[in-house]
């Protein structure tokens, strides 16, 4: 026979010996004093513990948990690969004999020559564990089995489709606004990591989705219960019992239908590339899965002018773009582009799109200071009804990657903020340059800035005011959001005469709150607008008259 299946006969020939017959022989060395490093590792070791967590089986952490009954507790994974699920359950109290190592920094019980069944002791209490007050004691308590009692919100999903696992935190969300003491550092005592018992890739099935097939940035769990391990530089925990979760952040229905108004939005197309393979679609069927998507926002957002980003730098991509859009529509609601032929020289451009049955274009410009890589493009538009002329600027300022090593480094708002605070600077100087009979301006579009960094602070002091923030609580002042930091980069921004004729205004919540593989690009992509992009788009009615 075999190693291993002499190990598995030998575990299931001992479950019918006397408890006292197999474990009362000493010499077993305490958990937690090979946690300290205590005992040398590389050699034989013998311990004994309850098991806390089973995790056999297909794709599988490939072994089990033991913790000790003193107070406090240590835990210690042992690693069994081979051995079969079914032969150990929480609460056994168990004797291993194996070689002491450790992996990847964490200590385990791994070549294990026996494992002794020593009868069932009951299963072992879980600690509690309360964020951020207990943050310092989470590296104590790795490999113990813990609970946390109070509620936690899911804020990070980037990694579900792909390992797994969710990036949860205490106390809500976590908002980045730009201002000191924002940033993850600030948070880092708040999170914790959901995993799913495995660190296998592109888990089949997907765990802790909903019935829509989901798991949105906002929900919550309570009771939350397993072990506690530290991975991939991040505390995890793996569960022992299945997290039950609150839909506290279901999908939103599409802004509310105003005919009247006159209605602007954003709209971050994600890379929307007819050269297959470059930024967007790798596929003729990616291709068809974006287009689909994005028709279903722009009939949800139902506005009379978009501000696009992220338009492929070539002329038949927004023709394209824009016949896909208008295949679903009837005529009175389709859409016109306005671009410009100096569009700048990055891979992406900026557009406006306009439903010329509700309004005329009276005048295009494009700002082509060098300081653009993206030009921004402006519509000067008046109701075809007539009335006042109101221009719409579409923007996109500099993204926070691809940083240099010397020069516009991150200083605490991402490197390129002084690049971007000078694109708002000539922005600002080349819509006054245009200004028509004092009509205003609503810039529109990708800042990548957050709200309290210095290319808003500029726009504000020139008094731009964010048009949809009065209509939203500080919670849902957010279109993006990056290692599970939700924050606002995306802005409809306008003088406050403007601002006054403000009737409704909000950011539609379809993209951001999303798991990426929901995406057009994604292993299970959605249909309709769910996760059409990575940005939200902003939108504002206007009593334009």
């Amino acid at each position: 026979m075999h190693g291993w299946n002499r190990l598995t006969a030998f575990l299931l020939f001992v479950v019918a010996i006397p408890a006292a017959a197999d474990c009362s022989r000493g010499g077993t060395a305490p958990i937690a004093d090979l946690r300290a490093g205590v005992v040398a590792e590389n050699g034989s070791v013998t311990v004994d513990g309850i098991v806390t967590g089973v995790f056999l089986g297909r794709n599988r952490l490939g072994g089990f948990y033991l913790q000790d009954d003193r107070q406090p507790p240590s835990g210690l994974f042992v690693y069994a690969p081979r051995l079969g699920p079914g032969n150990l359950r929480p609460g056994q109290r168990v004797q291993v004999e194996g070689r002491f190592v450790r992996f990847h920094g964490r200590p385990q019980v791994s070549r294990i020559d026996t494992i002794r069944d020593c009868g069932y002791a009951g299963r072992a209490e879980p600690v509690a564990v309360r964020l951020p007050e207990d943050a310092g004691r989470l590296d104590a308590l790795q490999g113990v089995k813990v609970r946390f009692p109070d509620a936690l919100t899911v804020t990070g999903n980037y990694e579900l489709g792909r390992y797994g696992s969710l990036r949860l935190s205490s106390g809500g969300r976590l908002l980045r606004t730009g201002a000191p003491g924002s940033g993850a550092n600030a948070h880092a005592d708040r999170q914790i990591v959901l995993d799913d018992g495995s660190y296998r890739a592109e888990p089949d099935p997907i765990p802790y989705l909903d019935a829509q097939g989901t798991r949105r940035l906002g929900d919550t769990v309570q009771g939350l219960t397993g072990i506690l391990t530290h991975a991939f530089g991040a505390h995890r925990l793996h569960p022992t019992r299945e997290p039950s979760f609150i839909a506290a952040n279901p999908r939103p229905e599409p802004p509310p239908a105003a005919p009247a108004p006159l209605r602007v939005s954003t709209l971050n197309v994600e890379n929307y590339f007819l050269t297959l393979g470059q930024r967007g679609a790798r596929s003729q069927a990616e291709l068809q899965r974006q287009r689909g998507k994005l028709a279903a926002v722009v009939r949800g957002l139902d506005a009379d002018v978009l501000a696009l980003t992220e338009v492929e730098n070539r002329r038949e991509a927004l023709t394209d773009l824009v016949r896909q859009i208008n295949r679903g529509l009837p005529q009175g609601q389709r859409y016109a582009a306005v671009a410009h032929p100096d569009s700048g020289t990055d891979a992406i451009q900026v557009a406006l799109l306009y439903r010329p049955e509700r309004l005329d274009l009276v005048m295009t410009a494009a700002d082509v200071d060098p300081v653009h890589n993206r030009a921004p493009v402006l519509g000067w538009f008046r109701a075809s009804a007539g009335g006042p002329l109101l221009g719409v600027a579409a923007v996109h300022f500099k993204a926070k990657v691809g940083c240099p090593d010397t020069g516009d480094i991150d200083r605490g708002q991402g490197c390129w903020n002084r690049l971007r605070t000078n694109q708002a600077r000539s922005l600002l100087e080349w819509i006054d340059s245009l200004r028509r009979d004092g009509a205003p301006v609503v810039i529109a579009g990708d800042i990548n800035a957050y709200a309290a960094e210095d290319p808003l602070d500029l726009l504000r002091a020139a008094g731009k005011t964010n048009l949809a923030g009065r209509d939203l609580r500080p919670s849902g002042r957010y279109t993006y959001v990056f290692h599970g930091e939700a924050g606002q980069l995306d802005y409809l921004l306008a003088a406050p005469a403007v601002a006054k004729r403000v009737t409704a205004a909000g950011v539609w919540h379809i993209n951001a709150d999303e798991p990426p593989f929901l995406g057009y690009s994604g292993r299970r992509p959605a249909s309709g607008p769910w996760r059409s992009s990575d940005h939200d788009p902003v939108w504002v009615d206007l009593h334009w008259r």
